[in-house]
């Protein structure tokens, strides 16, 4: 029997994972996704994601299953093995933020709607009206946002 501990994940990376769920990301897709950043090689299979989360493989499916969804990790075969890996994409903070660009045009138009649902002049639409201008203003920033960060990025990288 090995007796080898199973590698854990870094203090700093569980404390990031628990700003992210008390941010509202789900908590075990959130210490997936900090395993992973803090992966040598930015991917891990569901056991070793398992190992390290000392998590149940259920859990580990869902967490993997909720970050597919939204661009943080996709699925890569190994040659030779039944075995997948879970694995950031290149750009996962800017594919992941360009996905949820139609979610916020969605929430702009549900508050509009809402708004106009409301009492004309009333606090409650004006707080409804403000808060679809709001992503309404994200929807209009974000493809220059990103572009700022592509530029810095390989800024950086030179």
């Amino acid at each position: 029997m090995d007796n080898t501990p199973a590698p854990r994940m870094p203090d700093g990376a569980e404390a990031s994972a628990a700003v992210l769920a008390a941010a509202g990301f789900p908590k075990m897709p959130a210490r997936a996704l900090m395993a992973l950043v803090v992966s040598d090689e930015g991917s891990l299979t569901a056991a070793e994601l398992g190992g390290i989360l000392t998590a149940s493989p259920a859990a580990v499916s869902g967490a993997v299953r909720y970050l597919q969804t939204i661009g943080f990790v996709h699925r890569v075969s190994q040659p030779g093995s039944r075995r997948d890996r879970y694995a950031l994409p290149d750009n996962a903070w800017y594919v992941a933020s360009l996905r949820q660009n139609p979610v916020y045009e969605r929430l702009a138009d549900l508050a509009d709607a809402t708004a106009e649902s409301l009492e004309e002049g009333s606090a409650a639409r004006e707080r409804v009206e403000e808060m679809a201008g709001f992503y309404r203003f994200l929807v209009s920033k974000m493809p220059s946002l990103l572009d700022e960060w592509e530029h810095a990025r390989v800024e950086a990288s030179t």
